[in-house]
């Protein structure tokens, strides 16, 4: 945190505890007037608004992983060869691909497809995330279906549809 960053944090506390009192004038008790009633009969009808969100059910049979604290799943394939990132919007996985192109004269060892089918191949590295490792079988993670197999793992978007089946071997998005 920086000095400036402290200076802000340490004026705020002290401008809320400025507000505070100690004491409340008046006298404790209940009030010397009756409160009063409206004489207008009113009615309400009750509504409930539309959901705003979607929310798609997990296939039957597949296994909920959920996300941590800030939307993600972390992953890695039984084989520990690949580790992927999984949020709504997203999913990017980490391999030693065999076929990956080209990134900047580096080979890409990332590939990152979004909900709505765009793919980017990257040069980086997901870093010490706290992946739970997976079993060859379904599950269901943020939005996506994993279908985890010897062969690779398939991500599929329950509500775009669009995915991508990844292996050392080969990625193939649809």
């Amino acid at each position: 945190m920086t000095s400036r960053q402290v200076l802000v944090c340490v004026l705020a506390a002290s401008t809320l505890v400025a507000g505070c009192q100690s004491a409340t004038p008046g006298k404790p008790g209940p009030s010397s007037e009756a409160p009063t009633t409206p004489s207008v009969t009113t009615s309400r009808t009750t509504t409930t608004a539309p959901s705003t969100t979607s929310t798609v059910a997990s296939p039957p049979a597949a296994q909920v992983l959920p996300p941590d604290n800030s939307g993600y799943v972390f992953i890695a394939t039984k084989s520990g060869q690949t580790r992927c990132q999984i949020d709504q919007q997203s999913v990017g996985c980490e391999a030693p691909f065999t076929n990956a192109p080209m990134q900047n004269g580096v080979r890409a060892n990332g590939v990152n497809l979004s909900a709505d089918g765009n793919v980017s191949w990257i040069v980086g590295n997901l870093g010490d995330i706290p992946v739970q490792t997976i079993d060859y079988r379904t599950y269901s993670a943020a939005g996506w279906t994993i279908d985890a197999t010897s062969d690779g793992t398939r991500f599929t978007n329950q509500r775009t549809r669009h995915g991508m089946f990844v292996s050392i071997e080969k990625v193939d998005t649809f």
